[in-house]
């Protein structure tokens, strides 16, 4: 089976303020059972796992979605375990990150990660649902809410993206976690991992979708000079 990964719009447009929910989470679960994004109006951070998609609000507060809910951007694929690799002591965000670079077959394709196992640290965010005209994404995380947790049981959802792609995506890796007792989650800044297992998958196809029936997208003025810091600044 080939590897696809399906992105509904584009990090560039979302770092422009395109905010507004364009595909419902119903047909997004129909590309994909594993992923990462967020919802109508920026509010807070998506999780996609196991085929349920979850939103980790600005309060923290998790809950499952029903469908209903609309996504301006959001990155998924049916997850198949290509390689694994047991984690056995605690290891930080880098020095896991270079690992796992280290093993994949290539630097040059997306490959989607599933890390499993207990943290001894998990530093997360979200932002608070904006309303229109909405701001740029830069704007919107400097007022962003961080929350800490560990020791904590959960999966990290992890997409790793080549530079070349800056803009589509962010280059390097963009996370999101969901704990065991779906009750905490959010966009990942930092993680220590006590023990676990990382599983990952290398992508062969990249479907990029584009809401071209609505506005806002398609006039959108995207900034391309500096994008790769301005995505850096958002992100971290």
């Amino acid at each position: 089976m080939t590897c696809r990964l399906y992105q509904h719009s584009t990090l560039g447009a979302l770092m422009a303020g395109c905010f507004e929910g364009t595909m419902t989470i119903e047909d997004l679960l129909k590309q994909g059972d594993t992923g990462i994004g967020t919802v109508h109006g920026l509010d807070g951070e998506l999780i996609v796992l196991k085929g349920r998609a979850y939103q980790v609000g600005v309060n923290g507060a998790v809950q499952q979605l029903d469908g209903k809910e609309r996504t301006p951007y959001a990155a998924v694929t049916f997850f198949e375990t290509e390689n694994t690799v047991e984690i056995t002591e605690e290891t930080s965000m880098e020095r896991l990150t270079k690992r796992l670079q280290d093993r994949f077959s290539s630097l040059n394709t997306f490959q989607t990660v599933r890390i499993s196992g207990t943290f001894a640290k998990v530093q997360c965010r979200s932002v608070a649902k904006q309303e229109p005209p909405y701001p740029k994404l830069v704007e919107v995380t400097q007022s962003q809410t961080e929350f800490t947790r560990g020791p904590v049981e959960g999966t990290l959802i992890g997409f790793y993206a080549p530079e070349l792609f800056s803009g589509m995506a962010a280059p390097g890796f963009h996370w999101h976690f969901l704990s065991r007792g779906v009750d905490f989650g959010g966009h990942v800044l930092d993680f220590i991992l006590e023990d676990g297992t990382a599983e990952w998958q290398t992508i062969e196809t990249v479907e990029q979708h584009f809401p071209v029936e609505n506005d806002a997208f398609l006039h959108a003025e995207i900034e391309s000079e500096y994008l790769n810091e301005k995505i850096e600044e958002a992100e971290n």
